[in-house]
């Protein structure tokens, strides 16, 4: 029964994380620098076990971390100017109430031609609360790390539509009515719903499982919108912010097909 719950909550998502930072990972020499912000229980440490790896949260969910390098904010990382060769900021940006603040930060710790990979949803539900207070465009993406600083490099979606539309499937089988008198408003009518319900609920969580297989077998980006972006930008090699205007570039922004590395 745990391996078929463990199959029906397939999350293309973790897969498509995972695949990203390991590719990201195979590109840094070894005891190159790296700087996980954000890291909470550091899941894709052992990717970069052959750099030195260093890790900043501020550790105040109430969730699992590994003890942190740095137990800081993001805003405020206590290490000296280009300390870091290379920065991976996952799943983070959403948490954070200044985000300009914090690129700034990572910007200041980077080395000049360093490279940051950041990762963060476009549409998920509320989570970490109550420190979850953004949803990120891809306009939004260029926008910040632009006016940061950064130099972009990649800027994709991290996985295809069938995901967003598996994810949104397996939140409606989870979160519909499970018992009748969380129907009571409609009175005697919820006895003849309820059964509805019960079936759409088990309809949803197959369909989930099924359109999140598929984003794994077949990439389908041609409509729709991703649950996350990924970019990997660059810290300009002079170590200069920018003097261009970002907003100048936001009709601009393409989006190349993503070519992940197996």
């Amino acid at each position: 029964m745990g391996s078929l719950r463990r199959l029906l909550s397939l999350n293309p998502s973790r897969v498509r994380l995972r695949e990203v930072n390991a590719a990201f990972a195979r590109s840094i020499p070894n005891d190159a620098c790296v700087l996980d912000a954000g890291a909470g229980e550091a899941p894709y440490r052992p990717l970069f076990a052959h750099t030195k790896y260093e890790t900043a949260d501020f550790e105040q969910v109430d969730k699992r971390y590994t003890p942190s390098t740095y137990v800081c904010d993001l805003a405020d990382i206590p290490v000296d100017d280009a300390r870091f060769d290379y920065i991976i900021f996952n799943q983070v940006m959403e948490h954070l109430p200044e985000p300009r603040t914090a690129l700034a930060e990572l910007f200041r710790v980077l080395k000049p031609g360093g490279k940051l990979l950041y990762t963060a949803p476009l549409c998920y539900q509320e989570h970490e609360r109550p420190y979850d207070f953004y949803r990120y465009t891809r306009y939004a993406v260029k926008h910040l790390f632009t006016q940061a600083g950064f130099e972009f490099e990649t800027h994709e979606w991290l996985e295809g539509y069938f995901a967003t539309v598996g994810y949104h499937l397996s939140c409606m089988a989870q979160m519909l009515p499970r018992r009748p008198s969380e129907m009571r408003q409609i009175g005697i009518w919820k006895w003849v719903l309820f059964p509805v319900m019960v079936f759409l609920r088990f309809m949803f969580k197959l369909l989930g499982f099924f359109f999140s297989w598929l984003d794994l077998k077949c990439d389908y980006d041609a409509r729709g919108y991703p649950k996350n972006y990924y970019a990997i930008v660059i810290k300009p090699a002079d170590g200069q912010v920018s003097q261009s205007d970002p907003s100048s570039m936001m009709e601009h922004v393409v989006l190349k097909p993503r070519k992940l590395e197996k």
